[in-house]
Order: structure tokens, then C-alpha cells, then sequence
């Protein structure tokens, strides 16, 4: 099998562009480029057809917000911009000595060791996501100027032993790592906040003393019969780089649609009159719901639902009414846990994860 290496790619898009176009590419587009094929798989010899095993770092990431500008805008523009988002990623990966894997709409797929294995795989990768983060803020401010929404970005990063090979047929194959690694990289991420890094403990092992991180966190992942432990990375600092959080949250939130009741609480006391209202958005500390008119802001509560797809009946939730808003008709709050039981925190991280990752009976 004849080995491609950057270098050939580059000669071969040259003579595309100059026998297109009539010129070579400019000397500032061509560094681009070539940081870009600095990234693509290559390797010191042939690529195995058959299965290995290799210990490999994977970063996944994915956009937040997206899908606004996707649908406010025409096709040819949101390539454009998802394109410019794309080269700036790779140039990053790049300088980092990951390789780009595969796209997957606007999520990235690199690899840390795949084809040349470098004990420091773990500290370049969790460095690589730290960089892109920062990246973001440029590239908002890049589409600030041409009137588009900011874009925020979650990253997820695992180690381990994964199966790396030629997948495919000769009409089309690539290489690739698959496994269970790969796919709790991907869990990991599915969890992570706009603007956050998210490692797994293998990976934290592995940049001890390199890494400030928050956790380690008790999360739930899809296939996974026991909950593994994640940390949130904050800085770097021998490197001098702090990520750029880019959500007060400290939860995720997904949407729901589930039935709750509410009770005024005055001083000490529970009023006993129950209301109804409709939960839109549930996380770790609390929900975003649809009330009736009279509910204010700083109002304590006490609230109780069922959890559907995990089953059971969640009570004894003491809560605040941070804010009330309108909304087509409807009152809205923002309603914040001040006091749950550690077993019901405990069902609702569980709940939110579940739904996150696709739960197969949702």
C-alpha cells in the first residue's frame, strides 16, 4: 500500500489550484493549509488493514448554538462559517500533533497517539481543547462582525486501549479507532457545558501536576452499569492558559415536558394549597417551568414531580423563584433547588444524563 504523506497532498492541491485558477496559492493561505495537512493521518509505514490494539487520547467536540445560524441563514453562508470554525479547530489540532479523525456535521473527532504514540498524547490533547476554547472567543468575535450569534463549544476527552484499523471495502475505507473508549469520549462530551473541557480519570491520571481541574464529578453514561468519575479542567498553568467558561450553569439542561406541583412556603410554613404548572427544562439545580399568574420572583417553594423513563416520585424539593418572564402568553421562572435530600440529587443527575445521551426509551 503506497504511504501519503502531507507533502504530496500539498504538491497534488498546488497544481489542482494552479491548473483551476491559473495561480498558486497565496503565501498566507498556504500556511493555513499546511498546518491543516500537518494534521491528516499519516504514518512511518503501511497502514494496517487488520485490527490493533493502541492507547490512544481522543477529544471530541461539538458546537453549541449552531443550529440558529443554520437555520436563519442560507446554505452557501453557513458552510462558509462552519468552514472558517473547522480550518481554525485543525490548525489548533495541528500545532499539537493531534490528527483530525473524522467531521461529524460540526462535531470533531481527533486522536492523540493513534499513529505515532508520544507519552505526553494525554497532556497535548487536554492543551489542544484548552487552546480551542480560548479560539472561540476569537471566532465569535469574527461572527459578531458579520452579524451572526455566538457560538459556544463542549469538549470531552477520554484515554485508554482502543481497536485501530482500515474500516471499510475498496470502494471506501478509512482509519479509525472504535471501541468502548471511544464511545465514553463521546458520553463525556454529550455532558459537557458551552465553553467547558471535560476529562475522564484516566486522562486526569495521566496530566496530574499539569492540569488544574475541578472534581472529580459522579456522572451516569449510557452503557455503562456504574457511574465514572470526570473532572472539569480549569487551567494550564506551566502553559499559561485558563479556559474561558462560557455559561454560569454548573448542569447541563435538557427539555421535558412533565408535570409538577408547586406550594407557597411563608417563614416556616407550607401552605397547603397545591398548583399545577408544566416543567420545559430540567438540570442538577433546577428547572425552567411554565406557571400560573400570581407565582413571584424570591417566592420560596416546595415542589414535587415524577421523573419518567427511571420511574418514581421526587418530593421534599425546596426551591426559589429566581425570575418570572412572559413568554407568548405564558409566565415562565427560573426556579432554583435550595434544599434537596441527597438521594433525590442523586435520581435527578441520573435523569438529566439519561436524557442527554439519548436514552433508548425516550
Amino acid at each position: 500500500m503506497k504511504e501519503v504523506y502531507p507533502g504530496d497532498v500539498w504538491r497534488d492541491i498546488q497544481r489542482a489550484v494552479a491548473a483551476e485558477t491559473g495561480v498558486r496559492i497565496g503565501s498566507e493561505a498556504a500556511a493555513r493549509l499546511r498546518l491543516v495537512l500537518s494534521a491528516a493521518p499519516h504514518t512511518a509505514g503501511p497502514v494496517r488493514r487488520a485490527g490493533h490494539s493502541r492507547d490512544v487520547t481522543v477529544l471530541l467536540t461539538d458546537l453549541r448554538g449552531f443550529i440558529a445560524i443554520s437555520e436563519a441563514y442560507p446554505a452557501r453562508t453557513v458552510v462558509k462559517a462552519l468552514n472558517r470554525y473547522l480550518t481554525r479547530m485543525c490548525e489548533i489540532v495541528a500545532s499539537n500533533g493531534g490528527t483530525v479523525d473524522k467531521f461529524m456535521g460540526d462535531a470533531v473527532m481527533v486522536l492523540f497517539g493513534a499513529y505515532r504514540h508520544d507519552d505526553r498524547d494525554s497532556r497535548h490533547a487536554v492543551t489542544c481543547a484548552v487552546q480551542m476554547q480560548i479560539a472561540m472567543d476569537e471566532i465569535n468575535r469574527d461572527n459578531a462582525r458579520r452579524g451572526f450569534s455566538p457560538i459556544y463549544m463542549g469538549a470531552g476527552i477520554n484515554t485508554g486501549a482502543v481497536m485501530a484499523g482500515l474500516l471499510g471495502s475498496n470502494v471506501y475505507h478509512e482509519y479509525t479507532v472504535i471501541g468502548d473508549q471511544v464511545n465514553l469520549a463521546s458520553r463525556i462530551e454529550s455532558l459537557s457545558l458551552r465553553g467547558q473541557v471535560l476529562i475522564s480519570e484516566a486522562t486526569f491520571r495521566r496530566c496530574r501536576g499539569f492540569v488544574v481541574a475541578r472534581g472529580p464529578m459522579q456522572v451516569h453514561v449510557k452503557g455503562k452499569s456504574k457511574p465514572v468519575r470526570v473532572r472539569e479542567v480549569q487551567s494550564i498553568p506551566s502553559l499559561g492558559l485558563t479556559v474561558p467558561r462560557q455559561t454560569r450553569r454548573n448542569s447541563p439542561r435538557v427539555e421535558v415536558h412533565i408535570t409538577f406541583t408547586y406550594q407557597m412556603v411563608i417563614g416556616k410554613i407550607v401552605l397547603p394549597q397545591k398548583r399545577k404548572g408544566t416543567i420545559r427544562d430540567i438540570g442538577y439545580q433546577g428547572i425552567l417551568a411554565k406557571v400560573r399568574h400570581g407565582l413571584k420572583e424570591d417566592a420560596d417553594i416546595l415542589v414535587e414531580f415524577d421523573l419518567p423513563l427511571i420511574g418514581g416520585h421526587v418530593r421534599e424539593i425546596y426551591a426559589k423563584v429566581r425570575h418570572i418572564r412572559n413568554h407568548s402568553g405564558h409566565h415562565l421562572a427560573g426556579i432554583e433547588f435550595t434544599s434537596l435530600n441527597p438521594r433525590v440529587e442523586r435520581r435527578l443527575r441520573y435523569f438529566v444524563q439519561l436524557l442527554i445521551q439519548g436514552h433508548p426509551e425516550k
